[in-house]
């Protein structure tokens, strides 16, 4: 599971942005389906002092544990709790 972990971590550093929590990763029949939080436009958000937002995104992972996929799924305020599945 580290090595799953510091994948998407990895991943979505270099791509995106760090992940700002990853609440949740699952085995599945392809390999590993996980969920990744990421602040959204952090310096836009200041500059016109809005909340800052929360990219939810779904990762899939093979089972030599490379992403392989990942999609947006929800975008919430950061203190929001609103569930996206």
């Amino acid at each position: 599971m580290k090595e799953t972990l510091e994948t998407i971590e990895h991943f979505f550093t270099e791509h995106l942005s760090a992940p700002h929590k990853i609440p949740s990763v699952e085995p599945d029949d392809d390999g590993y389906r996980a969920v990744v939080e990421i602040i959204e436009e952090k310096e836009y958000m200041r500059k016109y002092a809005r909340d800052e937002m929360v990219g939810v995104y779904e990762v899939k992972l093979n089972r030599e544990n490379e992403v392989i996929s990942y999609s947006r799924i929800y975008l919430k305020n950061r203190g929001e709790t609103g569930h996206w599945e």
